[in-house]
């Protein structure tokens, strides 16, 4: 990477006094998978990429290219290609473009921790087939696996107004999986955690006693009953939460999507932009938070792609709806206030409105205050279906596991426990928010959105959270 660097620092430099504004931004990832299934090795995945996005903003327009080849030549190529783009969309484009980047910003950030050597493949290897021995011999356990992937990434981004700010990345990625048969049915249980940092990640996610407990789990579904039809109160666990902020919070507040621009490919939004400041999203417990400043979350950044700084933002406070999930662009369109999430999913993709850190603050509930203070419900975990329409509010979520709750107690173990509601109306009843100790640090890996298509990580905090007189059922998810 010092080589590449050192080639666009030079070629920006070369160009800062050029008419118009151009910026660049160089990105190189590395992945590694490593998976055991059934106690046996798979073979290794590895990838690697590295490339340069080219911006230009020349006499209000704005145009893009990309290349790999960061030679001298390349660039110059990209630029020529991006420069001969904005000249042709003169008088053509329905706004003028103007950079808000902050002049002379130098920043650099890292994954916590990330100097600390990792595990080399024999070690992780070795971890990964521990967890997978410890899945029981019993017939009726016909598949499971264990696997670990580590992404590393470094991006610089340069541009004319002497921005220089370079990113450290290092994700790590856990998951666990069993499946049981019992010749009719099949139940299937599951972990996964997803952070940045070092092999602590995964090392304190104890895979071994993990495995142990998704295996028994697994069998457990299969001897239980099937979720009634009901309307009681949900408890949802962070690893469910984490789906819910995702699909009926994160999307629906995409300011590119408010404004339309994901109409023709994945939908739009029930929110719209007058609602902001004054609309009742949720009850008042409900806090939600857009934040790449926390330690050690999936997508955690000093700046976004576009080289505005990160900070931690209220979206949703005391239930009201305060700003959507906006990049610079966004702003000047609409004359909102946003956040710094213009994010691409790498080298060759331009950055759109992406959320990053989409997060729940905490209550003041123990766990066994939640569950204390439900008479008539249910417990749902693990996300294992999803629907929902166009505009994210009308939903239908299917879960793994599932628990009944009666008089303050947990009680006998259900399987495929579904829900349904209307994002518009849901959060409203909200009426019970977990404390730290029910707070999980989570994320995914592949959130699609874009023409052509992006998949980017996304990072989500969330406690479990109660939810009162919500429509659940069994059957299939």
């Amino acid at each position: 990477m010092i080589d590449a660097q050192a080639s666009i620092r030079r070629f920006i430099q070369r160009h800062a006094h050029c008419a118009g504004f151009i910026s660049l931004r160089l990105v190189e990832q590395q992945s590694e998978t490593l998976s055991v299934t059934r106690n046996v090795i798979e073979p290794p995945h590895h990838s690697h990429s590295r490339g340069v996005m080219m911006c230009v903003q020349e006499n209000g327009q704005q145009a893009f290219a990309a290349t790999s080849d960061i030679t001298d030549n390349g660039l110059l190529h990209a630029l020529a290609r991006a420069q001969a783009t904005a000249q042709a969309m003169q008088h053509r484009s329905l706004m003028a473009y103007n950079t808000s980047a902050h002049p002379g910003t130098k920043a650099h950030y890292h994954s916590p921790d990330i100097e600390q050597p990792l595990p080399d493949t024999a070690q992780w290897l070795e971890l990964l087939m521990d967890a997978s021995r410890q899945v029981p011999q019993d017939a009726r356990l016909v598949h499971w696996a264990s696997r670990v992937r580590v992404v590393r990434e470094q991006q610089l981004y340069v541009d004319t107004l002497g921005n220089d700010i370079q990113r450290s990345l290092q994700q790590l990625y856990a998951h666990l999986e069993v499946t049981a048969y019992d010749g009719h049915d099949s139940q299937r249980r599951s972990l996964d955690v997803a952070q940045q940092g070092n092999a602590a990640i995964v090392t304190q996610a104890s895979l071994s006693d993990q495995a142990r407990r998704v295996a028994d789990q697994a069998l457990q579904l299969l001897l239980a009953p099937n979720t009634p039809q009901d309307r009681c109160d949900v408890l949802l666990m962070p690893d469910q939460m984490i789906l819910q902020i995702h699909e009926s919070i994160g999307h629906p507040l995409e300011l590119d999507r408010i404004l339309g621009d994901e109409r023709n490919y994945a939908g739009t939004s029930f929110v719209t932009a007058d609602m902001f400041g004054h609309y009742r999203y949720g009850s008042e417990l409900l806090n939600v938070s857009f934040d790449p400043t926390v330690r050690g979350e999936l997508v955690s950044y000093s700046h976004d792609d576009e080289g505005l700084r990160a900070e931690k933002v209220s979206l949703i406070s005391k239930g009201i709806l305060q700003r959507p999930m906006g990049g610079a662009l966004s702003q000047s369109r609409s004359d909102l206030p946003g956040t710094a999430n213009s994010r691409a999913c790498g080298w060759n993709r331009a950055p759109i409105d992406r959320m990053a850190n989409l997060n729940i603050e905490p209550g003041d509930q123990s766990m066994a205050q939640l569950i204390g203070g439900i008479e008539h419900g249910i417990l749902m975990a693990t996300n294992r279906s999803w629907s929902i329409d166009d505009a994210r509010n009308k939903f239908q979520f299917g879960c793994e596991w599932g628990q009944l709750i009666k008089n303050g107690e947990l009680q006998g173990v259900v399987k495929n426990p579904n829900y349904r509601g209307i994002s518009s109306q849901f959060w409203r009843n909200l009426s019970a928010v977990g404390d730290a100790s029910t707070h999980r640090v989570m994320g995914t890996p592949n959130c699609g959105k874009g023409e052509p298509n992006q998949a980017v990580t996304v990072g989500h905090a969330s406690p479990a959270c109660v939810f009162s007189q919500v429509d659940v059922f069994g059957g299939q998810a």
